[in-house]
């Protein structure tokens, strides 16, 4: 697969290898997008200038060059095998003017042998993945459908869309022809690397918002696949950058918040209305309330669906506990002194703080502890985000700390533990948000391996959160006492973690 704007600095200038926060911070466009859109520091800009992006965390990376990683980290897609399958699920299928049945292996999708070589030899899939084998003959076949699709987070969603975009490129256009918009810089990342790999032996050029150039670009797009962040492609669609006359598909991944009236739903919109001809338009994500369910009927009225019933919307693919915790600094007792000396040898973990500020503290606390982290928001420089990510990826650092930048969308396979230091809220309430922890927790336990989150509850407010949650999910949260290193051992031993 190959990169045509390289040299312009729009093309997939990769890292090796969600989204609006849910309370305080806000949309990617103020968030995520303008990180983006303010000018970064050149590549080969002097370490001070990154650093001092970093100091805005007092974020110490203590790394040097050639450091050895904990571990083999491996890429974000895993075999059909490794994914998260839950046999006994129900799913609505509900399809309009039209059959489809599910498909079995890759070869009764009459993909080109490029893609077949890309997803055996590539991605190393042996079969479809359950949601895979219901979406992608409605994604492929004629007619093409829109599709809203859901399934659990680690099911495979980013593969359906990928080979999605990849099978119905017209390799010898050379103009854009499917738009992947995602929530957040990382995730452009990610799913670039993802559909990097699998269009390796496709000969189709893609480009990517997550670039150091995005905000200095001024030729036109001519790859056929764009991925990127919605406030950078509203800016290339306006300053006439792209093009989307012979546009054919449209992904909204992590497609709940992209349309959500308090995420991107009026950007979204835009970027539909400004596509003229008929485009095929696919939402994907792990979880669509009913009002953004409402949303995209309005505006996708005949989109196909494969959906499922909240009542399979569990939280026991990860193994969740509560401490309650008597007073507020009890939590980073509780954190420092329990969980991580309990869990440091488990793998690598994430820590959700609600604030810029609070993720801040927190990193500063840990880091004065000695523990070796590091800290990403929405706020930081571009280049400074791609280096916290690259340094938790290679194992350079064990403990993340985040805002909800980071909840939705990746995948580590390392990562064995999730604390919500503080518990997801509706932005601007205190309201609990649903979605955000049903896919905080699930940053743990990527690609069939075991995990676990630890849920630091303290005062009336948390244990109401707490307790809703619980009800909405139809699941009982288990509760560790804070005081107590034989309860912290045990849990995690049920949890089924492991010294890796």
């Amino acid at each position: 697969m190959s990169d045509t704007s390289a040299d312009t600095g729009a093309g997939s200038s990769v890292v090796p290898e969600e989204v609006p926060p849910s309370n305080s911070e806000p949309p990617s466009n103020s968030e995520t997008t303008s990180s983006e859109t303010t000018p970064a520091p050149s590549a080969d800009a002097p370490s001070s200038e990154i650093d001092q992006q970093l100091d805005k965390l007092k974020v110490d990376d203590g790394t040097t060059e050639g450091g050895t990683a904990t571990g083999d980290v491996p890429e974000p897609s895993a075999g059909a095998n490794q994914l998260v399958e839950n046999k006994e699920d129900t799913i609505e299928k509900i399809v309009e003017d039209g059959m489809y049945n599910s498909a079995t292996t890759f070869e009764e999708l009459n993909l080109s042998p490029e893609l077949l070589q890309g997803l055996y030899n590539e991605m190393k899939f042996k079969a479809p993945s359950r949601i895979q084998a219901e979406t992608l003959p409605m994604i492929l076949e004629k007619p093409y459908r829109n599709l809203i699709a859901q399934a659990h987070n680690g099911s495979g969603k980013t593969t359906c869309f990928t080979l999605g975009m990849l099978s119905r490129v017209d390799v010898n256009t050379k103009a854009p022809q499917a738009l992947c918009l995602c929530p957040t810089r990382e995730l452009v990342v990610q799913n670039t690397q993802v559909l990097e790999k699998m269009g390796k032996h496709t000969g189709i050029t893609y480009c990517s918002t997550a670039t150091e150039a995005t905000t200095t670009r001024r030729d036109r797009i001519v790859d056929q696949i764009v991925i990127g962040t919605i406030g950078t492609v509203m800016k290339w669609l306006e300053k006439k950058i792209l093009d989307v006359r012979s546009m054919r598909v449209v992904v909204f991944d992590e497609a709940d918040t992209m349309l959500a009236e308090d995420g991107f739903y009026h950007q979204s919109l835009r970027i539909m209305k400004s596509i003229k001809t008929q485009v095929q338009i696919l939402l994907f994500s792990a979880t669509f309330n009913e009002n953004v369910k409402k949303l995209i009927k309005l505006n996708i009225p005949k989109a196909a669906q494969v959906l499922v019933k909240k009542e399979n919307l569990t939280l026991d693919a990860v193994k969740n506990y509560c401490v309650v915790c008597p007073n507020p600094e009890d939590k980073m007792f509780v954190l420092r002194e329990r969980i991580l000396k309990c869990c440091d040898k488990l793998g690598q973990t994430i820590v959700f703080g609600r604030t810029k500020k609070e993720v801040s503290r927190i990193n500063e606390c840990l880091q004065a502890d000695g523990w070796k982290c590091t800290a990403i928001t929405g706020e930081l420089d571009p280049l400074v985000r791609d280096r916290v990510i690259e340094e938790f990826r290679n194992g350079l650092t064990r403990i993340l700390i985040a805002t909800d930048v980071l909840s939705r969308g990746f995948d580590l396979s390392t990562v064995r533990l999730v604390v919500n230091f503080d518990m997801p809220t509706k932005r601007g309430s205190n309201e609990p948000d649903f979605d955000t922890y049903m896919h905080r927790i699930h940053r743990a336990g990527r690609f069939g391996n075991k995990g676990c989150s630890f849920n630091l509850v303290c005062g009336q407010g948390d244990s109401n959160i707490l307790r809703s949650i619980e009800q909405y999910y139809d699941s009982q949260i288990r509760h560790v006492q804070y005081d107590d290193d034989d309860a912290f051992e045990l849990a995690v031993e049920e949890a089924g973690l492991k010294s890796i």
